[in-house]
């Protein structure tokens, strides 16, 4: 069997929660219980209409099957959790597994004037973080310190945040942040780092780790 999606046990989750066997959602949404055993079980990904008829026979939205709600923070989701919420610890390998693909983080670090969040994308490769931004910005101040020798420590965080199960991740990557060489910068540019944001973010930056750390947050039934 193929690994269940997040979207599954979404599925699974709201079904069980208002008591509907598969077949009687099959039968709400005209839809053949091999489909939604499919759906439920499998790293599927259905079309918009079957989105809409799952959520309307589910009495719920489609944003919270896909498990996100535009212009409303992580964690908005009410409700209690059908289950016991465990917190686990990762090990250095299950962090980097999930961190792998890259996609947006955040990058915390201290300017002159205070501790700073800035949310970036980045890829990883070889272990080492890669995010672009702009000349001339807090970073940038910050990395330039002109004193041989020193590092600038910064922190590197990656999460992902299930509303409706009430599950997630976050990993936390710590070390030194350095500037991409003009040796380096071809390699990286061959990376793929794309800013979301756009505009002229010629400072590409590398970090380094030193700790990495993760949890994850899970609901036993």
């Amino acid at each position: 069997m193929g690994e269940r999606s997040d979207l599954g046990r979404r599925l699974a989750r709201r079904r069980e929660d208002i008591g509907l066997s598969r077949k009687e959602l099959a039968e709400r949404t005209e839809m053949d219980p091999g489909y939604l055993a499919y759906l439920e079980e499998r790293a599927a990904h259905p079309g918009g209409d079957t989105l809409r008829r799952l959520a309307t026979a589910l009495a719920t939205s489609v944003d919270d099957l896909l498990g996100c709600r535009a212009d409303s923070p992580p964690g908005h989701t009410g409700g209690e959790s059908a289950g016991v919420a465990v917190l686990d610890k990762l090990d250095v390998r299950e962090c980097l597994r999930l961190i792998s693909p890259g996609g947006v983080g955040r990058v915390g670090f201290n300017d002159q004037d205070g501790p700073s969040v800035l949310p970036v994308n980045y890829v990883l490769h070889e272990e080492a973080v890669y995010f672009r931004t702009a000349l001339g910005g807090p970073l940038d101040r910050g990395l330039r310190t002109g004193v041989e020798g020193l590092e600038f420590k910064v922190a590197f965080e990656v999460d992902r945040i299930d509303d409706v199960n009430r599950e997630g991740w976050s990993v936390l990557v710590r070390g030194g942040a350095h500037l991409v060489t003009d040796s380096e910068r071809e390699a990286v540019l061959g990376l793929g780092v794309r800013p979301w944001a756009g505009g002229d973010r010629q400072l590409f930056v590398k970090v380094t780790h030193t700790q990495i750390t993760g949890r994850r947050i899970r609901v036993e039934l």
